[in-house]
């Protein structure tokens, strides 16, 4: 039977120089060969010889986040602190598993990426959790730092570009947006803060 396969995100410790010698996408350090992709682990070996550690990447059906890569992910859980969602997309392209991603609040931001009552300009520039996002709602956000066995990948939205994309008033009809802040319900015309993203085109069909 065929050992399982092992999937690997950059960074991912593999294994020691005694145990194995570097191949495409991976590093050593310390000792060590680390994986530089987001794949598939190979080992080959031929003559008696170390094997050969390897990371190969996978076809899009097995796509892994990356850092710097525009992700589709829901709301699953918000507190003070951050929201926990779990990434659908990357890009265009849906997972074959759902990811576990966070959204942090960013203690101080540039002015430049103030937007509208999201960001308290005159107390550090804080973003307000409940303000942005609430559990159910659909959020483009980049990831910026990628999560392992025990940890979550975390995302920013702190572009135009990133936020909700599609939420759902208490009443359970989809809002529209009608500011960088704001969306409101059609049926009731109840509004409520979002962080609300300027959709590019290439994501209208997620």
């Amino acid at each position: 039977m065929a050992p399982p396969v092992r999937y690997c995100i950059p960074g991912e410790r593999l294994c020691n120089l005694e145990e194995g010698s570097p191949g495409s996408g991976t590093y050593t350090r310390h000792g060590y060969i680390f994986s530089s992709l987001a794949g598939c682990l190979t080992k080959t070996s031929e003559n008696g010889a170390l094997p050969v550690v390897s990371v190969m990447r996978e076809t899009e059906s097995q796509l892994l986040p990356d850092v710097g890569a525009v992700v589709t992910c829901k709301v699953s859980s918000i507190n003070s602190r951050f929201a926990k969602v779990h990434i659908l997309y990357v890009g265009s392209t849906p997972l074959k598993n759902a990811f576990r991603g966070t959204i942090r609040i960013l203690p101080r931001l540039p002015l430049k990426l103030a937007v509208c009552s999201l960001l308290s300009v005159f107390t550090g520039h804080i973003v307000e959790i409940y303000k942005s996002f609430r559990p159910g709602d659909i959020v483009l956000a980049k990831v910026i730092s990628l999560g392992d066995a025990q940890s979550n990948y975390l995302l920013t939205t702190a572009e135009n570009e990133l936020g909700v994309v599609v939420a759902h008033s208490e009443s359970g009809v989809q809002m529209v947006p009608i500011s960088w802040c704001e969306m409101q319900c059609p049926k009731t015309h109840t509004k409520e803060f979002r962080k609300v993203a300027r959709v590019q085109p290439e994501f209208l069909q997620t």
